[in-house]
């Protein structure tokens, strides 16, 4: 994900059962030595960039943040990187297995997988509850509607924005039913299941964070989520998300920064890895390939990323984005280093802003 781009009975009942799966795998964590912080308003974790860093790199980059003092991660899902400078896109859940085995007490979510077009959510049932297990209940499950970048790899239509968050609805209950145990048969609109059984399954089913950057989104999060993840600071989409059923649950949020040791260098660094951050709106989803977003990208100057992208080494500007999240409801923020330099942010941040929350 990016910033700034943007019956009821059976329902209720899901909502319910996946919230209590929730609570139980919090105190699961804090038995585990997980301790959130008093003094912090908000959790703080780190974003996993699976479009600018291979495989090995995003396994020692969650050990580090676990070591930094980030209690969560969200890690991105995709085929496809935005632009071709950002360079890599490895498989998500082979990374999960080794992020699985390198860190102790971080927990985990995929920010975001979209479970409807190129992988059937029958396969992302079986992968989920296998990194659950792995993870030993740290893991969470980011989902989203997806871009077209990602999705139309195999050949298949991409529907209009009400048909994908219908497809997201329905994959969010083939997900549930599966992870009930047993064969299980679905014939939906969108999806068929013939006796699927899913025979390594978890303790606790993995939580369902909802990805929203739209109202008709957030009331899906609050209806049938467990968490919601939101791209921007903005306080309309978490009321709406709390009027549908979602008030008390997680609201994650994302903030894009280039730590540099100046705003110049931050700047440059942004323009030229994560351009992609300028592009506001509906356009980073309909956009098939990477050239088509570097196209779009030759509209922008540094300035105009930098819009949304904090550079530098100010820390007051980094602690000023993280509260924008926390006076919008956000209970999490995770953030997002662009480029390769890695280590140089772990440590400002370790030194200059965990300590500085709340």
């Amino acid at each position: 994900m990016q910033r700034y781009v943007s019956g009821p009975v059976f329902v209720g009942l899901c909502a319910v059962a996946a919230l209590s799966a929730l609570v139980k795998q919090d105190s699961r964590l804090r038995a585990r030595g997980v301790r959130y912080r008093a003094d912090v308003a908000v959790e703080l974790g780190y974003a996993l960039s699976s479009e600018e860093h291979g495989p090995n790199d995003l396994v020692r980059n969650a050990r580090a943040a676990e070591e930094a003092g980030f209690t969560f991660a969200l890690i991105s899902d995709h085929y496809h990187p935005w632009v071709d400078a950002q360079g890599q896109s490895p498989f998500v859940w082979s990374v999960i297995g080794g992020i699985a085995q390198s860190t102790q007490r971080l927990p985990l979510g995929t920010g975001v997988t979209c479970p409807t077009i190129r992988t059937h959510p029958a396969i992302i049932a079986q992968a989920a509850a296998t990194s659950q297990v792995m993870m030993e209940g740290r893991f969470f499950l980011g989902v989203g509607t997806g871009e077209e970048l990602n999705e139309h790899v195999t050949g298949a239509r991409w529907p209009g924005p009400q048909e994908r968050l219908e497809m997201l609805e329905e994959a969010i209950g083939v997900l549930r039913l599966l992870w009930e145990g047993g064969y299980q048969s679905h014939y939906g609109k969108h999806y068929t299941v013939e006796q699927a059984r899913i025979y390594t399954l978890p303790d606790e089913p993995p939580p369902i964070a909802v990805a929203a950057a739209q109202p008709n989104a957030a009331e899906l999060a609050g209806r049938v989520g467990d968490a919601f993840i939101g791209v921007a600071p903005e306080e309309e989409l978490v009321q709406q998300f709390d009027e549908a059923g979602g008030s008390g649950k997680p609201r994650y949020g994302q903030v894009t920064v280039c730590y540099a040791e100046s705003e110049e260098e931050a700047k440059k660094t942004a323009f030229e890895i994560w351009p992609n951050a300028g592009l506001e709106g509906p356009l980073s989803q309909e956009l098939a390939i990477t050239s088509h977003y570097e196209a779009a990208a030759q509209l922008l100057t540094p300035d105009d990323v930098a819009e949304t992208v904090i550079c530098g080494p100010d820390p007051e500007r980094h602690l000023e984005a993280i509260r924008e999240f926390e006076q919008a409801g956000y209970t999490h923020v995770y953030v997002h280093q662009v480029g390769r330099d890695q280590e140089r942010f772990f440590r400002f941040y370790s030194e200059r802003i965990l300590p500085n929350l709340g």
